[in-house]
């Protein structure tokens, strides 16, 4: 059997691997490159990295993608829009969901791509873990190429504005006096996971009214997605949804938020790990406290080792516009949330 599992490493997945190509590859790098692990966003060398060059497979040395090619997604690791022909190779992920991309030539571990975010004109981003490449730079000088996407937030606005209990003012002015009359809109705060999937799951309940993703329960203030990355600024990443009360209640949200991602996963989601992606409910009102106690209650009784979090509401940060209605723009579903019926 170790026989095998020698000729296996040194064959590699997609045919003979010459073994003296070989790099060797430290405990990290093993973790990422050979058991498919991630690293940090906005932790690795090559994030922010813009010279001119080509970047190769840090295990095998085979070149994989070029400087021309690399762009700022604002996503915490390098991004390309391209590979160089019959370098990288695509396999469904083991989650089921994304795509992982991995080295032609030694089957090492990449990262994953995504399609349809249009970000670039080629509208492919193939979102890779620097550790898992090495740099050659260019004998000559290129053109880098510009960020796509700005870096950059909105003001900062404090849970609960304008009405007690998190209750803001409907649209004004004739049609939303129309429609709406002279009622007024409720909110409601919940972390789960990365904010794409929460935002996107909780846009299709009849009577929200608008749901923004952003930051909240942290100490900095007006902190940008790379600083929550680091999961030093104690925020998690959130959804603030506004909802009219004639239409849908606080509880129907709740019970929903706590079937669109497992209330039982500590320190992330999914594939998704750091306390920025914690399980966490964030009540602006006692009525909204006791509701969410009830159901987190609900679930501990049927068996479910609850870890969510309870929160009082405080100040919330709109993020970046890239992050706003990111799966509607992106045409897809989101990749670890969906639904499982739990009440």
């Amino acid at each position: 059997m170790r026989f095998i599992l020698v000729l296996l490493f040194v064959l590699g997945p997609l045919g003979p691997v010459n073994a003296k190509i070989m790099k060797p590859l430290t405990p990290e790098e093993q973790r990422v490159i050979l058991h498919k692990g991630t690293e940090r966003p906005f932790s690795g060398k090559y994030e922010n990295h813009h010279e001119s060059g080509t970047y190769h497979c840090r295990r095998c040395g085979a070149p994989l993608y070029r400087s021309s090619d690399k762009f700022d997604s604002g996503c915490g690791w390098p991004s390309f829009d391209d590979e160089i022909p019959g370098a990288v190779k695509r396999v469904p992920d083991a989650d089921g969901r994304r795509t992982e991309i991995v080295c032609a030539r030694c089957g090492g571990h990449l990262g994953h791509v995504f399609e349809g975010e249009r970000f670039t004109p080629k509208n492919t981003r193939h979102c890779v873990n620097s550790i898992s490449l090495d740099f050659a730079p260019a004998e000559q000088p290129v053109a880098l190429v510009s960020e796509i996407v700005p870096v950059g937030g909105t003001a900062a606005v404090p849970a609960g504005s304008g009405a007690a209990g998190g209750g803001v003012e409907l649209p004004s002015g004739p049609a939303g006096a129309k429609e709406q009359g002279e009622k007024r809109a409720e909110t409601a705060i919940f972390a789960g996971g990365c904010f794409w999937g929460v935002e996107y799951m909780m846009q299709q309940v009849p009577g929200v009214i608008s749901v923004e993703s952003g930051y909240t329960g942290g100490h900095v203030p007006n902190p940008t997605y790379q600083q929550v990355c680091t999961g030093r600024t104690g925020h998690a990443e959130a959804v603030r949804i506004v909802f009219d009360p004639a239409k849908t209640d606080y509880e129907t949200l709740a019970k929903l938020f706590l079937e669109i991602h497992d209330p039982t996963q500590a320190g992330g989601q999914g594939p998704d790990v750091g306390d920025q992606y914690r399980s966490e409910i964030y009540y602006a009102s006692p009525g909204q406290r006791a509701v969410a106690e009830r159901l987190l209650d609900t679930l501990r009784a049927k068996g479910y080792s609850v870890v969510t979090r309870l929160t009082p509401a405080s100040v919330f940060y709109p993020a970046e516009a890239y992050h706003q209605d990111y799966y509607e723009r992106k045409g897809t579903l989101p990749y670890c949330h969906k639904y499982t019926r739990r009440f």
